[in-house]
């Protein structure tokens, strides 16, 4: 009893101790994770505006573009395509609710009936837009399927997005006109013309290696300059590359395997029965090529023209007799043994009319498809009976009944096209028969009733079988290729990575200035895990690691970690240091010359004394001199026969002298030019306002924090 008193009398210090305890393992675990401190929460994209877009929503908008755009598209890709979506979004509404713009619900009604005014699904008998069919439409997809509404609530948004766009960019150009004075200029600047005479003291004339140029002048131009050298953080690699190629050995054991086909036998390497036919003796050439040969391009019983048989081959595989064989040759990174299985004239073109009738199920037949395939079928027979009988009807057929949009409008009609165009069977039908002949066919598409109006130029054509074999590395290579990158990795550990890959003569490939967002190294395409890696917080500079890509591996070492800030002096050198050298050449030039006339200068410098005309401000270039824009408005400062101070030009030292000024010819009216002018600014409105706006915005980018990529 005595301890518990105690224990209730020093209560409020116990609470005092676990209190301060409990707020101690917090701020522990803050600046574990030092983000929590000092940058928004994980879950938050971006914030542009103030407007945060949270990461949830965004990966969300991600998936249905990925979907939207297939597999061709990386991630990355679809990513970034997602982002600059987000953003434009984002910097536009707050111009939006800036100028309180919005679309109210009777011009959302008036956008979509324009935007969906060809959309058969809501078209009445008449072709004309019915509203009704869009609201039951609605509310069937809200009943039915909540993603099939969602994205038509996003269709929505994008409707009303680009109508607020066209409303926001409509009113700025609207501000933007072309005043009688602005033409007045605008007119003034093209016809104002001056001839002169000049001198010109090219750069050139002075040697690039007697002007010095100091990493400290490089400096201080990038401070003076900061704006054109922010940078942001970047990562410089270098690595080497290990590739799972077929080695001469592999090459020779894959021609050696084909050589069997060609050759057949009767046992094995090891003495055993196994009876293997030659190629050239074999009757039935699918099964052989597909099941016994076991090709990696299995038989297409296609006749072929020389012009589709592989190049390397062409001429010796059109030349063979039937039954007789070529190979093994190289084509597209494969071996292949090729035999003339048949032979026969056929047209190189052909023109048709087609009726295509589907049924439920057939590849690209719309929702509204009722028919089975045997009603389809029977569709088909009975139109083609009535065709028999009087081929006129098939414009109206087509109209009627073929579901083929491409070819409706010119009645079912397929101009000359060439062999191998359409899918097998329809083509079989028209080159393989004679002009005129009509029948159904049945593809993947439906059932087809098909008219050859004409054939051309019957063509030899060969039917060939391929025995085809990729060319890939053995098990053997594969596993040395693994050994060397593995050892490579050790060793590069241990030692100089630059001098380990000399000595292995081993080709090593820099990669300098690699951004957080990206995914592309050059040489290997595709690695965002590695450029994941160079942005780790535990990578170092010198760290090694070894990366599976396709067919191979990377070795690759972080080789420098750049800050965001400004470009650093070896950076920057390349564009600077011709900058500055030609700053300290105009000075020497000009700390030389003591002439003051045309004549004397040019004597002095060797050179002649050349003449221009018709000089305008509007194009503000000199002939034999090219593009000058400060000299040229030097000129126009300048009184006839009034001769300039030195003037440093973009190419060299100039000394000029206006001979005649030539005003511009004065119009009784500037509207014209004045119109122009509005025409310009309105362009300048659609290729520069977003990103004025973009550039004006504060947008916090968080995608590399948040990890969406």
């Amino acid at each position: 009893m005595a301890v518990l008193n105690k224990i209730r009398q020093r209560s409020l210090f116990l609470i005092l101790i676990i209190a301060l305890a409990l707020f101690s393992f917090v701020l522990a675990d803050l600046f574990k994770n030092s983000d929590a401190l000092t940058s928004k929460s994980q879950n938050i994209v971006a914030t542009i505006n103030g407007k945060d877009i949270t990461r949830e929503d965004f990966m969300q908008k991600v998936e249905q573009r990925q979907r939207q755009l297939g597999p061709n598209a990386t991630n990355t890709q679809v990513m970034n395509q997602v982002w600059e979506q987000e953003v434009r979004q984002a910097v536009m509404e707050t111009q939006f609710e800036e100028l309180e713009i919005s679309v109210e619900k009777d011009q959302m009604r008036d956008l979509l009936k324009t935007s969906l005014a060809t959309n058969p699904n809501f078209l009445n008998e008449a072709g004309l837009f019915d509203e009704n069919k869009m609201n039951e439409y609605i509310a069937n997809l809200k009943e039915t399927s909540p993603e099939g509404f969602l994205s038509w609530v996003n269709y929505e948004k994008q409707v009303a997005s680009n109508a607020l766009n066209q409303n926001y960019f409509n009113m700025v150009k609207a501000g933007l006109t072309g005043t009688l004075a602005e033409g007045k200029l605008e007119h003034e600047l093209e016809g104002n013309k001056v001839d002169v005479k000049y001198v010109q003291v090219p750069f050139s004339s002075i040697p690039d290696s007697i002007v010095e140029v100091s990493k400290s002048d490089i400096s201080n131009y990038i401070k003076e300059n900061k704006k054109q050298f922010k940078v942001d953080a970047s990562r410089d690699i270098r690595f080497v590359e290990f590739k799972e190629t077929a080695s001469v050995e592999d090459e020779n054991a894959i021609k050696a395997e084909l050589e069997t086909y060609i050759n057949g036998r009767l046992v094995d390497e090891r003495g055993r029965k196994d009876t293997i036919i030659a190629f050239s003796k074999v009757k039935n050439n699918e099964e052989y090529i597909n099941t016994i040969a076991g090709s990696d391009i299995k038989f297409d019983k296609r006749f072929v023209f020389k012009s589709s048989l592989p190049t390397e081959a062409a001429d010796e595989i059109y030349n063979l007799k039937v039954g007789e064989v070529y190979g093994p040759y190289k084509h597209d990174a494969r071996f292949k043994v090729t035999k003339v299985i048949a032979v026969k004239q056929i047209p190189d073109s052909a023109k048709v009319r087609h009726i295509l009738i589907p049924f439920k199920g057939a590849q690209s037949a719309s929702p509204d498809v009722e028919q089975t395939e045997a009603e389809a079928k029977q569709t088909a027979d009975s139109l083609l009976a009535i065709l028999k009988r009087n081929r006129s009807k098939f414009p109206e057929f087509v109209k009627e009944f073929s579901s083929d949009q491409g070819s409706v409008a010119k009645e079912g009609r397929y101009d000359w096209h060439p062999y191998n165009t359409m899918v097998p069977e329809f083509n079989d039908f028209e080159f393989e028969g004679k002009t005129g002949d009509l029948g159904v066919v049945k593809t993947v598409f439906g059932f087809h009733i098909i008219e050859v109006e004409g054939q051309k130029n019957k063509t030899k054509a060969v039917q060939v079988g391929t025995i085809s074999r990729k060319i890939e590395p053995s098990e053997k290579t594969t596993d040395k290729v693994f050994r060397d990158a593995s050892n490579f990795e050790i060793k590069a550990g241990q030692s100089d990575f630059e001098a380990l890959a000399k000595e292995n003569k081993y080709l090593v490939r820099p990669v300098n200035g690699i951004k957080v967002l990206d995914e592309n190294i050059p040489g290997v395409g595709n690695q965002r895990q590695i450029v994941r890696w160079t942005f780790e917080e535990d990578a170092e500079v010198g760290d090694i690691k070894r990366f599976n890509i396709p067919n191979g591996y990377v070795i690759a070492q972080l080789v420098a970690k750049n800050e965001e800030g400004l470009m650093s002096v070896d950076d920057a050198t390349a564009k600077v240091l011709p900058i500055i050298r030609k700053e300290k050449k105009a000075t020497l030039i000009k700390d030389r010359v003591t002439a003051t006339t045309l004549e004397d200068l040019a004597t002095a410098e060797k050179t002649s004394v050349r003449t221009a005309t018709g000089i305008n401000m509007k194009n503000p270039t000199i002939s034999g001199a090219g593009r000058e824009p400060l000299v040229v408005g030097a000129a126009f400062a300048l009184s006839e026969g009034e001769t300039s101070r030195l003037i440093e030009g973009e190419k060299g030292v100039y000394l000029l002298q206006v001979t005649k000024i030539t005003p511009a010819v004065e119009l009784d009216n500037y509207q014209a030019a004045a119109n122009r002018v509005e025409q310009q600014k309105a362009g300048t409105v659609n290729s520069k306002l977003y990103n004025a706006l973009k550039e004006a915005a504060d947008i916090e980018d968080n995608r590399a924090a948040t990890q969406v990529q």
